[in-house]
């Protein structure tokens, strides 16, 4: 310390005496040999701090490296959790070093495919919605996924920005892969995390395995409407589990004691049970059962180990029902090219297909470039017994800064073209930002007005119609070729909304296509 701080002042200041005169010239050699012997036994001891410093640095930076360098090739990787066997399960998608999972809003087979692909399987062979593998702990990573069916990864699909989602836990998308085999995984991609045996895992009717004379009962709620679902089979009584448990199952559930219709299923533990034994897991309903007996679901009755849940409704007398107007579909259809430079609003919505995204990524002039669109209106009418309203509540409605208007549905209806094949070549959808009472038959008032932040929502009677010029209200067919394809228009598709049936809620036409002339006809009414 003493050698540095005569250093210091040598060259700052210069030495001084303390009368102030230069030291003789005897002292400047003396101090000048006190200073070289002194840099000589700390230039070792320096310069090997400066190397171990340089060592550290090395070491922390490489540590740094390697981590971003895992971490980059972790993110987007893909697994399959809670299913019987490893080709099967939620799916969960890495980001920013931590899993989550992806809702199912939008999930179609189209997802499905991106997604066993990326796993190494040769394909899928359906995709599951509402939690079918059991309620997610996880956070959501991805909503409103939309692909080609081209991309190698499910991350490179449109979606709404990471973890931005208005999911709860029991809404996790997953699938169910076709090979048994699976190829060799991507990079991508990580083997499942339940794995059991390859068997397939093979549903049964429920009256094939515990009769046809089941007995249910509603328990454990504030009303006789609503409470954990109590089934009795040929092994007594039990409770459902709660996974893959939905509205459809519901409808039949509340069909089955007599009290209506399905207002809200859940998958959840709020009405006890948990301490009752499982009859029956994996329970999958279309909807239109007379009773539960008439429903799949799984031999054994097992719940996921993760969080274990039970079936609960909640019932009501009255319901919305939903109904496509297919001859105002046949009448109003017609084509339009469009330059894209017109259709920058409705491209934030997603509203046409991933070719138009690759252009304006890839094309200096893309905003030059026309898109063909087939356009049509969709005449939406409520003929059941009670008002349809938005299940999400008003004040989480979000707005739209490009269009200027608020959504209250993430998805209100899709519009599908289907090949020979029943493969979908095309799609549209259609955020429900504006849904009102159009137009009212039978005496019936109009009640919603989306105009001044008004309440939405279709009254009895009423109908709701969405334009042929309206954004959005198309599907973009540059890409397909001339010949004979189906048409689907579907309304609540993902049965977000509780309604009396689903029988009516799609629009199935035949479609001819011919680049300059489109033709819908022969439309029936679906579920979608």
């Amino acid at each position: 310390m003493v050698t540095t701080a005569a250093t210091s002042g040598y060259r700052g200041r210069g030495l001084r005496t303390s009368n102030g005169r230069r030291p003789a010239a005897e002292v400047l050699m003396a101090v000048s040999v006190v200073l070289a012997l002194g840099l000589l036994l700390l230039l070792g001891p320096t310069v090997d701090c400066r190397r171990a410093d340089k060592r550290r640095h090395h070491w922390k930076a490489n540590v740094i490296k390697n981590h971003l360098k895992n971490h980059k090739s972790l993110e987007g990787m893909v697994r399959l959790v809670d299913g019987e066997s490893e080709y099967e399960g939620n799916v969960e998608i890495m980001h920013l070093g931590k899993w989550g999972s992806i809702c199912d809003d939008e999930w179609d087979s189209r997802e499905g495919q991106v997604v066993c692909r990326q796993l190494g399987y040769n394909g899928t062979s359906r995709v599951t919605h509402s939690s079918h593998f059991g309620q997610t702990a996880r956070k959501y990573w991805m909503d409103n996924t939309q692909c080609g069916g081209q991309e190698l990864e499910i991350s490179e699909c449109r979606f709404d920005s990471w973890g931005e989602n208005d999911c709860d836990s029991s809404e996790a998308a997953g699938v169910v892969c076709e090979s048994l085999e699976p190829q060799k995984p991507k990079i991508n991609s990580v083997p499942a995390v339940s794995v059991a045996t390859k068997k397939v895992i093979q549903k049964y009717r429920i009256k094939d395995t515990s009769g046809s004379d089941i007995e249910l009962r509603l328990v454990g709620g504030r009303t006789m409407e609503e409470g954990r679902v109590e089934a009795k089979t040929n092994d007594g009584w039990g409770v459902i589990c709660g996974d893959g448990f939905g509205v459809l199952e519901a409808l039949v559930v509340c069909r089955s004691v007599g009290l209506g219709y399905a207002a809200a299923a859940f998958q959840t533990d709020r009405f006890g049970g948990l301490d009752l034994p499982v009859v029956l897991s994996a329970v999958e309903c279309a909807g239109n059962e007379s009773s539960l007996a008439g429903c799949y679901h799984q031999h054994k009755a097992t719940c996921s180990t993760r969080k274990e849940t039970v079936a609960a409704v909640v019932c009501a007398r009255e319901m919305a029902d939903l109904e496509v107007n297919a001859d105002e579909l046949m009448r109003s259809a017609y084509l339009e090219d469009r330059q894209m430079y017109f259709l920058q609003c409705a491209m934030e919505e997603n509203c046409l297909a991933s070719s138009a995204y690759q252009i304006r990524r890839d094309e200096t002039d893309w905003h030059l470039i026309t898109r063909r669109l087939l356009r049509f209106t969709a005449k939406i009418t409520n003929v059941g017994t009670a008002p349809f309203r938005p299940a999400v509540p008003k004040h989480l409605w979000q707005f739209h800064q490009c269009h200027m208007h608020y959504h209250s549905m993430e998805v209100f209806a899709t519009f599908d073209v289907l090949d020979g094949g029943g493969m979908k070549v095309a799609e549209g959808h259609k955020a429900s930002f504006c849904l009102e009472d159009n137009q009212c038959t039978d005496g019936a008032r109009p009640a919603f007005a989306c105009a001044d932040y008004g309440d939405q929502g279709i009254s009895v009677n009423c109908s709701d119609i969405y334009r042929h010029n309206i954004d959005c209200q198309w599907v973009d067919v540059t890409d397909l070729n001339p010949g004979l394809y189906t048409l689907k228009v579907s309304v609540n598709p993902e049965h977000k909304i509780p309604e009396t049936t689903y029988a009516n809620n799609a629009a199935v036409c035949s479609m001819f296509y011919s680049e300059t002339f489109v033709k819908i006809h022969d439309c029936v009414l679906r579920n979608p």
